[in-house]
């Protein structure tokens, strides 16, 4: 089978457009047009559904897209691979986390990683869905709990507990809750108890609202939620590695918290020696460390 024509074809099928591919391969409309019906030709079959609106795969051009699909997943480990091989940290790294640790703990600390590779380029994508590894959906994840998939390297790197806090002004304003009854004379800022998040924070989260509290806010991701403690706004549920960057904070009820969420870094074993992935894993597990340090004196 034809690579160039499958190459054509995998970049129509995923524009959805000759027009579209076209311009991405840097060829004329007609000349796509002519790769596909040869490839359409010598297979036997059609591969799309042709009408004014675009290009649709039929059941057959799904089956190749398929394929083609997971062939450029290949190749793009393979490149990733050769380009590691240099001694030289660069290129793109595409890294998964939730919103909260992406924002709070993990983006704050990047600027020292560039000062060291100034060439690498990071993609963070934040969200709390869990993206395919294998499937290089991302090249490397930090997650709330251990990945369950086998094919991966896994390290844990800490355990994050949720806590109440407030800001010192809210609570001169407002007075200090001594029980979790108290909490009803009070604003409690929090994600949503059907957000998706960590289990043991929207457990937590439930609780909370089980009591009649008289005024409340609620956001969809920690961000927010810090945001509004920050602002004054009431006692929030926030994530306990925040205490070291914003120091101020002040907890309430000490004895109320979470269960442990642990935090794991993984990626796939096909990237083991990924000069990038390197770079990246050792530059937080560094991060790690001097956190558990930093929190420990602080304790």
């Amino acid at each position: 089978m034809d690579w160039d024509k499958l190459r054509i074809f995998h970049a129509v099928a995923d524009a959805g457009s000759l027009t579209h591919a076209g311009d991405a391969l840097g060829l004329s409309q007609s000349a796509v047009s002519r790769q596909i019906r040869a490839l359409e030709e010598g297979l036997g079959t059609t591969l799309f559904h042709r009408h004014a609106r675009g290009l649709i795969l039929t059941e057959q051009g799904e089956l190749l897209f398929d394929a083609t699909r997971r062939m450029s997943k290949t190749l793009e480990t393979a490149s990733a691979r050769i380009r590691d091989s240099e001694e030289e940290v660069y290129g793109e790294l595409r890294v998964t986390t939730t919103t909260g640790f992406g924002t709070l703990w993990l983006a704050p600390r990047l600027p020292a990683l560039y000062s060291r590779y100034p060439d690498l380029k990071i993609d963070l994508m934040l969200e709390e869905r869990v993206l395919d590894l294998p499937m290089r959906e991302a090249d490397l994840a930090i997650r709330m709990k251990e990945p369950s998939q086998a094919d991966l390297i896994r390290k844990r790197l800490m355990g994050v507990k949720m806590r109440l806090y407030a800001s010192p002004e809210y609570l001169r304003a407002n007075g200090v809750p001594e029980t979790m009854a108290d909490l009803v004379n009070f604003r409690l800022v929090c994600q949503g108890a059907g957000v998706a998040q960590v289990a043991a924070g929207a457990i937590l989260t439930r609780e909370l609202l089980t009591y009649p509290i008289r005024s409340t806010f609620t956001v969809n991701n920690y961000f927010g939620v810090l945001q509004a403690v920050l602002a004054h706004l009431g006692i929030g549920l926030l994530p306990d590695y925040l205490t070291e960057d914003f120091p101020t904070l002040v907890r309430v009820l000490p004895e109320v918290e979470s269960a442990e969420v642990p935090v794991f870094l993984a990626y796939p074993e096909e990237l083991r020696h990924s000069k990038r992935i390197s770079a990246f894993r050792d530059f937080v597990l560094e991060e790690v460390i001097a956190y558990r340090r930093n929190r420990g004196a602080a304790g």
